[in-house]
């Protein structure tokens, strides 16, 4: 395909439709009112999700490629295939897209997703090299599309909403820190200042527990305010109880092989907790 499959390379259109994904799951999420729902608002947010992703992807390629010179040299920029000005002039084209289609729908979508942007630009340029900090960053990247959802369907953020892109956070950041625990070698050599790094691999499986169990400690809540039916309680119960068991198990052994055994477990009950609130909404 030449040079126009190495822009959608570049994109990663998997996970550029895996984020737009999360902005319709955002939109069901905020209402149970499926036939009052703008379509037509709910796909310019999908747009929107779709082509930020796909400029963040192209910004990391691009501030990747010396890296990427020598650990993926295939790569469209490193191969020479795009050249890196070719490469910003495309993300800024995407980024143009992505504010046409939020602003379509309104001016607050607008502002979400500036501020999306602002947080992927800062994470991509300076924080991946921060640890917690950089850990927060990717954890917001992961809880917005939600948000986002919400606000192009109703117009604000709706608690249930709310609530899972909460509990989407935490649990993402005690991923992100276990994931440091799995990656401590190279990112200690390259400068990282994750937990892992700073304080060792014990005190930060202790750290991740933490925002684990407070992301399970979020879950009853929605439940209290009567925020969703009958059919949130079986499935939110499986990622919970196994939140507490991988954190019982990352305390007892926080080692490299275990540790990356939970982070993938963790991104299995993420979903599980996603299914858990897509159903909480029949009542």
């Amino acid at each position: 395909m030449g040079k126009l499959g190495g822009f959608v390379r570049l994109m990663r259109p998997v996970n550029c439709v895996m984020m737009g994904f999360a902005v319709l799951v955002g939109a069901v999420l905020a209402t149970s009112q499926f036939l009052e729902l703008n379509w037509l608002h709910v796909l310019f947010g999908f747009l929107t999700g779709f082509t930020f992703c796909a400029a963040a992807m192209v910004i990391n390629d691009y501030y990747d490629r010396k890296i990427d010179a020598i650990n993926e040299p295939q790569r469209p920029i490193p191969s020479g295939l795009i050249k890196p000005a070719e490469a910003l002039t495309f993300m800024a084209g995407l980024v143009a897209v992505g504010f046409v289609f939020a602003l379509l729908v309104s001016s607050l979508c607008f502002l979400v997703a500036a501020a999306s942007l602002v947080i992927t630009g800062t994470y991509l340029t300076v924080g991946k090299r921060s640890g917690l900090p950089g850990n927060f960053l990717v954890s917001a990247c992961v809880a917005i599309p939600f948000i986002y959802g919400s606000v192009t369907a109703i117009g604000t953020i709706g608690m249930n909403v709310l609530l899972f892109a909460s509990m989407a956070f935490l649990s993402n950041t005690g991923r992100e820190i276990t994931k440091g625990i799995v990656d401590v070698k190279g990112d200690s050599a390259e400068g990282v200042k994750t937990l892992a790094v700073r304080f060792g691999e014990r005190k930060a499986a202790a750290v991740a527990v933490v925002f684990f169990l407070s992301a399970v400690a979020l879950t009853p809540v929605t439940w209290f305010l009567s925020l969703v039916g009958f059919w949130f309680v079986p499935f939110v119960l499986v990622t919970d109880v196994g939140l507490a068991v991988c954190s019982v198990i990352l305390l007892l052994d926080p080692s490299r092989k275990k540790a990356r055994r939970i982070k993938n477990v963790v991104l299995l009950l993420f979903l599980v907790g996603l299914i858990a609130y897509v159903f909480g909404v029949i009542k």
